[in-house]
């Protein structure tokens, strides 16, 4: 390893409590302005369209979507539209598509169909010269900065917060207030790199690993999944705790490392009992949230969310899981800032 090795995506971390202030003081007035207009057009139900981080971010909006604004709300299957050139009726349907560059091509043309279709049509972008964001009728720009690191991250945090502003929009709220104090919360956690550091060694030689959560949590267990997956290259395995009692469980045993994302609040009441089988199975089991959480797990990391609302603490979960990814990596001799095989911009049809 060089000097260099992981400086890019180690860089754009730390950006993120810049990123959402941004997104609190300059982003926020515009991303209600076109909550407003769409909340005028009363959408019958909501699709949302993604990709890879992306598509965990609208996992999110998903729950948003259906817990605070009671919207029917699905994800789509974009080869309906460009493999088998199926048509819907999406009249008076609303459809979001995710995406930090807005240039892959199956969701430029998936969204251009819904828009013919006659949806209203809402891309959240990086990137507001975008193919996506030129074809969507309404954009929303995450304003996160040009993002040079192959795994994403200031952007996934850019895309949860103005999507939970987007949704208190739709509502008739003013979301700012209540996200005011994340970016403090989150240079708290970013500064305690070496916290994460000494976790890391316990997944360096790791041959798999599961990770769990449910209600809101459960996008940020996919989402870290998908970081150590392309920056360590370890089979990371994410579950509902719901869908893991339904089978999976079976595979864990006392070596098999699990990473538990409790949210403080009704999803981390509901993930208890997956929380006890655990640990009657002897696994190997780390929690990321409340202290009396990690309390009683082998390790984990204590999350500063008194007084955050459940649905925004995701926006903080993710953080000390982005630094893990990238800590492993650096462990397993590996560069995080170079994934073998990926590209920043991946094209798919």
């Amino acid at each position: 390893m060089t000097a260099t090795t992981g400086r890019i995506m180690a860089g754009e971390m730390a950006e993120q409590p810049a990123v959402l202030r941004r997104i609190l003081t300059e982003g926020a007035p515009r991303i209600r302005e076109v909550a407003e207009r769409i909340a005028a057009r009363e959408p019958r139900f909501v699709l949302l369209t993604a990709r890879g981080t992306s598509d965990n971010a609208a996992l999110y909006a998903k729950y948003l979507l259906e817990v605070l604004l009671g919207k029917p709300c699905g994800l789509t299957s974009m080869s309906t539209t460009t493999a088998y050139g199926a048509r819907q009726d999406l009249t008076d349907c609303l459809v979001i598509t995710v995406s930090q560059s807005g240039g892959s091509p199956d969701l430029v043309a998936s969204t251009r169909a819904a828009r013919e279709a006659g949806a209203i049509t809402l891309a959240v972008t990086n990137n507001a010269a975008s193919p996506l964001a030129e074809i969507s009728e309404f954009h929303i720009d995450v304003l996160a900065g040009e993002e040079k690191a192959l795994p994403a991250t200031k952007t996934y945090t850019a895309e949860l917060l103005a999507l939970y502003l987007f949704v208190e929009g739709l509502r008739g709220g003013d979301g700012a207030g209540a996200a005011a104090a994340l970016p403090e919360l989150a240079e708290q956690i970013l500064d305690r790199r070496e916290e994460v550091k000494d976790l890391a060694g316990r997944y360096r030689f790791a041959e798999r690993m599961v990770l769990t959560s449910r209600g809101f949590g459960y996008p940020t267990a996919k989402e870290a999944a998908l970081k150590l997956m392309e920056t360590s290259y370890i089979p990371a395995l994410s579950y509902s705790g719901a869908d893991l009692l339904h089978g999976p469980l079976a595979m864990v045993d006392n070596v098999s490392p699990v990473i538990a994302i409790v949210t403080d609040g009704k999803g981390g009441e509901a993930l208890q009992p997956v929380l006890d089988r655990l640990r009657d199975r002897g696994a190997d089991l780390v929690v990321v949230g409340p202290k009396p959480q990690v309390d009683a797990a082998s390790a984990g990391f204590v999350l500063p969310v008194d007084g955050v609302r459940e649905e925004l603490q995701p926006v903080l979960e993710i953080l000390p899981l982005q630094m893990l990814a990238y800590e492993v990596t650096i462990a397993r001799g590996q560069d995080p800032d170079a994934p073998r095989a990926l590209a920043k911009v991946t094209e798919t049809h």
